[in-house]
């Protein structure tokens, strides 16, 4: 179920609020939010609940098993939760690497289904297992309340990976006021409108480039389908992020800012910290770190960058495009720790240091958006290279598309830079504003039309 389709805006959601209201008591609330996201969950793959299930259950008897056993049951632990993600998610691609080595002629792919948000829940339940371990926090002895924390319908598909020792006392005990329900919703419409009203948009005409086979487009209009789709990802996955934070807010949660205008960025290594903000620490506090982070002298640390980078490509997807997408951003965060952090940082022009980040971002959303290698670098070729094609860019411009396309720019972090407090006079979460009042009901209101009227609704992070 997506938060944008209409039985979620107008059935699930309002439905699961008036009975959440209606209830008395932290423990019937939270009945409540867990048989609501069972259901949630269950909408899209009702067989693969099962599988969440055995996954919630593992890590909670894990956590109760590192206090006898220690490492050794931590160790069990994390190898189950990786068989079952490697089993979903990279049996194929294994068969296929195996089948190469063996120089195998053919090779026939098993029938796996990837059930949905695997890769999230699964990495969320690991982590509530080894700060268990680690002494962070204390093991729950109620599988329900685990089961809870990782199934939570606001965070469940796609993040924001919310770690326990986030929301453990709020699962206890929380209070809600009116103003963090009212910020909860403007929040949620905000998120809205970015998912519907741009990204939606800008992918009916991203996906037409990159869906045609290459000689179609000419080359300046494969740059204009790499541009719709840096900014069609980014409205997608921080959209989704501000609805999870508002439908959190609504009941009571705080989720941590997955998003920071990432866009902005002058480095990589600023974009990391901008982008996918949870997944980037995930990996930060449970990989980069425990490899020996930077402690271990230069050579360590950009290896363990390396790996940090390459498992941050294979998380995203089965394929070696994915795999090099990753690397491709391993190679330069390294190279701007040898040297390019130091010229970056001397540089007076700022404007060059955005115009390389973003540039190395929209080579890597080549690959990460076709995700088969060959493919990807034909169409870099083509794009690079400014091959005429059968369409020009004139051929794919309209008054629409220009329009949508000046707004994802405008508003995904330099609107909000160059006026001073326009953000904090939107989303001020202590009183309800005349701004933010307007742009949650027009978001809202657009958002209903287009989907009402039939609007392209994909969503890239499922997928993951």
């Amino acid at each position: 179920m997506l938060f944008s389709s209409m039985v979620f805006l107008w059935v699930f959601l309002p439905l699961v609020l008036v009975l959440y209201w209606a209830v008395p008591g932290i423990r019937a609330k939270n009945a409540v939010l867990l048989i609501a996201s069972l259901i949630f969950y269950a909408w899209g793959e009702p067989v693969y609940i099962f599988l969440m299930l055995l996954v919630v259950f593992i890590n909670f008897v894990t956590a109760l098993a590192v206090e006898r056993f220690g490492k050794a049951a931590l160790a069990a632990g994390i190898t189950a939760n990786l068989l079952i993600l490697g089993y979903y998610k990279y049996f194929n691609f294994l068969l296929l690497i195996i089948s190469r080595l063996l120089r195998m002629e053919s090779f026939t792919p098993r029938e796996v289904i990837m059930p949905l948000g695997i890769s999230f829940f699964t990495f969320q339940a690991m982590s509530y297992a080894i700060d268990v371990y680690r002494g962070q926090v204390k093991p729950c002895r109620n599988y329900l309340t685990v089961l809870l924390y990782v199934s939570l319908f606001p965070q469940l598909v796609a993040g924001p990976i919310v770690r326990y020792t986030e929301v453990a006392d709020e699962i206890r005990e929380r209070k809600i006021s009116r103003d963090e329900v009212a910020y909860g919703v403007k929040r949620f419409c905000c998120g809205l409108g970015k998912k519907v009203i741009l990204s939606n948009i800008l992918a009916e005409y991203a996906d037409m480039i990159f869906n045609a086979e290459i000689g179609t487009f000419s080359g300046a209009t494969l740059w204009l389908g790499t541009i719709l789709y840096t900014f069609q990802i980014y409205y997608d996955f921080s959209g989704y992020s501000d609805m999870a934070i508002g439908l959190g807010r609504m009941f009571g949660f705080h989720f941590s800012e997955n998003f920071r205008y990432p866009y902005i960025a002058g480095s990589v290594r600023e974009f990391w910290r901008r982008w996918h903000i949870s997944l980037s620490t995930w990996f930060r506090e449970y990989v980069y770190i425990p490899l020996g982070g930077n402690r271990k002298g230069k050579i360590r640390t950009y290896i363990n960058l390396g790996i940090v980078f390459f498992l941050t490509g294979l998380w995203h997807g089965a394929s070696f495009a994915f795999i090099f997408w990753g690397l491709f951003h391993g190679f330069f965060m390294i190279l701007e720790r040898v040297f390019l952090g130091k010229i970056l940082d001397r540089n007076p022009v700022k404007i060059l240091n955005h115009i390389y980040t973003l540039l190395v971002v929209m080579v890597g959303w080549v690959f990460f958006r076709i995700s088969i290698f060959r493919p990807s670098v034909n169409y870099l070729v083509h794009m690079l290279l400014l091959r005429p094609g059968e369409y020009s860019l004139p051929d794919m411009i309209s008054l629409r598309l220009v329009l949508v396309l000046v707004l994802a720019v405008l508003s995904c972090g330099f609107l909000q830079t160059a006026i001073p407090g326009l953000e904090r006079r939107i989303f001020d979460e202590k009183e309800v504003s005349l701004p933010g009042m307007v742009l949650s009901l027009v978001c809202l209101a657009v958002s209903a039309m287009l989907l009402v009227g039939g609007l392209y609704n994909p969503f890239i992070y499922f997928r993951f």
